[in-house]
């Protein structure tokens, strides 16, 4: 499938200026009229029926996508639309495709590492962990992406989560000298434990399901490239307040990710989170980076509903 282009506006539309003929007036009405009925629930259509003008305009966030909750669309598909809607990177897919999306003008925004099952809590997969963050930082540094994903891992029976506080800490001041010297930094990802009802909604037994804490943890290794990841889905489920405690942590945040809450969807009115004020706050905080869209789509349309949520937070 071909991406979506919107079709083509008249230029008094464009702009937004009053259209200066009853024809033309009666067309910017049907087109706003046939957008509000698109979105709402039940009634989602094509993103060219819906919003043909579905795209960032203002580019204030630097937006990407993680690209496994698009999943089977292939990656090549999802980047042209990505590149076409004007999101600017793209994370979570196979390195394989790193040249190409480059080559389409899109950054890479964030390097994967050793995922969230096999963590540094446990000092048995410390060896393990410490070459796949090596592996990605040198990856990070071909690719000019400044991010590298990590992880706690899982608590397991038999160590305390002070010692695996210690574990923690130990393994990433191993490897933080690495990440110094090559300007990139490591991020760790909070997740949260509650949801059991999808394996990739929540992460049940998962160590760093506290945000204080994993700042908490990124202040014991004690370098400016420790940072966080801060997944707005994951902290609002499991602290909430989440305007505050981006403002209180705007230091500690190197990386953004979206989605829906409950249930990990689209940032529609189906969810509790009110995204234009939390991306405005996230602007006034000064911050630069990247605000990753990371949620799993359930309209017919999953282009319909990445266009929807680029176009929201683009404040």
């Amino acid at each position: 499938m071909k991406p979506i282009l919107p079709p083509s506006l008249p230029a008094d539309e464009i702009s937004g200026s009053v259209p200066t003929t009853r024809r033309a007036w009666l067309k910017t009405a049907a087109l706003a009229t046939g957008a509000a009925v698109a979105l709402e629930p039940g009634n989602r259509t094509s993103a060219a029926t819906a919003d043909p003008g579905g795209r960032i305009t203002r580019g204030r966030i630097r937006q990407s996508i993680m690209g496994w909750t698009f999943n089977p669309m292939p990656t090549p598909e999802l980047a042209g639309h990505c590149r076409d809607i004007g999101l600017v990177a793209m994370e979570g897919i196979n390195p394989s495709h790193y040249p190409l999306i480059r080559k389409m003008g899109l950054a890479v925004s964030l390097v994967s590492s050793h995922g969230f099952g096999r963590g540094p809590f446990n000092p048995d997969n410390h060896a393990f962990v410490e070459e796949k963050l090596r592996e990605a930082i040198d990856l990070a540094v071909r690719v000019d992406c400044r991010n590298v994903i990590t992880f706690t891992g899982m608590r397991e029976a038999g160590i305390s989560d002070e010692a695996g506080a210690r574990n923690c800490v130990e393994t990433w001041k191993r490897v933080i000298g690495h990440a110094e010297k090559n300007n990139v930094r490591l991020c760790l990802e909070h997740l949260n434990s509650r949801d059991t009802s999808h394996p990739m909604k929540g992460h049940a037994g998962y160590f760093g399901d506290d945000v204080d804490f994993c700042v908490e943890l990124i202040r014991r290794v004690d370098s400016p490239n420790m940072k966080l990841l801060f997944d707005i889905y994951h902290v609002q489920i499991m602290n909430g307040d989440v305007i505050r405690r981006l403002r209180q942590y705007k230091d500690y945040i190197a990386h953004y990710h979206t989605a829906g809450v409950p249930g990990r969807g689209e940032l529609d009115e189906t969810q509790e989170l009110n995204y234009p004020a939390i991306l405005r706050a996230i602007l006034e905080t000064g911050y630069e980076g990247y605000v990753a869209q990371e949620f799993l789509p359930t309209w017919p349309d999953p282009i319909l509903a990445l266009r929807h949520a680029a176009k929201l937070c683009d404040v």
